[in-house]
């Protein structure tokens, strides 16, 4: 048999020399292994006289128990080792200057809707909220259009199982145009009030979103005109653009809620949008039949309303020719507003 103090005295030279836990690992079995050292003078024991195989046995063990000691020693060594190189890596320098906490930022859209409460607060409008799930008649029949009718197909949308009272399927809004008949059913002219809040329809591209954000406008009163509602927003744009330097047009255009109607476009006098004309709202009188759908008399009462895009507006404010910017998160683009 091999000396065992020649086999204690190996092992622990190579479990010191060991470079990393691998290494020691692998020493290890050299020793205490399957096949290892220790283990073939253990098998060599069934060989021996029994009083032999017994002090031989003790001295194995003895042995066995040394190799195991160091083993665990140079484990400890390495995990030292290690954990000193980790300490001099991460070491901290509490000598630099508070690197401090970053500060978050409105996103631009919101910024925009928040402008635009504030203008029209200004000038007395209330702001209504109301659920982005609405029924059929809210939505479409109230506003003056009808099952069937061909302005619908302009805004099919995303549909909702379970049904209203009606027996129609609800539907995520398509425009925020719904809370003005909720508004004006529970309040008395005059009514004065801007709906901003979140729409949704099948449409995506570079100036479209399946979601997206709309203000809408009301004024309902006996005598509110045409000419009130080109004061009012010619108003609403120089303030937002924060310029007078700027044109605004009335194109003749169809809804079917508002009746005469207009798309209404902007021209700026100066910057990267100079003489070019830019759509930015839809307006018109209020239809008759919806003002009756509102629960008051269209012989008596007549009003202005209007709907805006507010992507459509911070685009044209920070001249951003992408819509989808706005919802990708990246802080690249964000950080711009903060």
């Amino acid at each position: 048999m091999n000396s065992l103090e020649n086999i204690v005295q190996q092992a622990r030279e190579d479990f010191a020399g060991a470079p990393d836990p691998a290494a020691l690992e692998n020493a290890k079995a050299r020793y205490l292994g399957k096949t290892g050292q220790i283990t073939e003078q253990m098998k060599g024991l069934g060989k021996l006289a029994p009083d032999e195989r017994k002090r031989q046995g003790a001295l194995i063990n003895a042995a066995k128990e040394q190799i195991e000691s160091a083993l665990n020693a140079a484990r400890d060594a390495l995990s030292d080792a290690q954990m000193q190189a980790r300490l001099s890596a991460e070491a901290i320098d509490v000598t630099l200057p508070g690197r401090g906490r970053g500060v978050g930022g409105i996103h631009p859209v919101m910024r925009s809707w928040q402008r635009v409460e504030q203008i029209f607060g200004s000038i007395g409008f209330d702001v209504a909220d109301g659920p982005e799930i609405e029924n059929d008649w809210t939505n479409f029949t109230a506003l003056n259009s009808p099952e069937n009718h061909p302005a619908r197909s302009m805004q099919d949308t995303f549909y909702i199982a379970d049904n209203d009272t009606l027996g129609k399927p609800l539907l995520l809004r398509t425009h925020t145009s719904p809370m003005q008949v909720r508004y004006a059913r529970m309040h008395q002219p005059p009514i004065k009030v801007i709906a901003p809040g979140r729409t949704y329809r099948v449409d995506s591209d570079a100036t479209h979103s399946p979601m997206f954000h709309q203000v809408e406008g009301l004024w309902i009163d006996e005598n509110i005109s045409f000419a009130d509602l080109k004061g009012v927003y010619l108003n609403f744009v120089r303030a937002f653009f924060e310029t007078d330097d700027l044109q605004v047009r009335f194109r003749p255009s169809y809804f079917p809620f508002t009746e005469p109607s207009a798309e209404i476009d902007i021209a700026f006098g100066s910057g990267p949008l100079k003489g070019r004309w830019l759509e930015v709202s839809g307006a018109g009188q209020v239809h008759p039949t919806v003002i009756r759908n509102m629960g008051l008399d269209p012989e008596r009462y007549i009003g202005f309303a209007f709907g805006s895009g507010l992507e459509r507006l911070t685009m044209l404010r920070y001249g951003i020719n992408d819509l989808r910017l706005f919802y990708e998160g990246d802080l690249r683009f964000l950080k711009q507003f903060n």
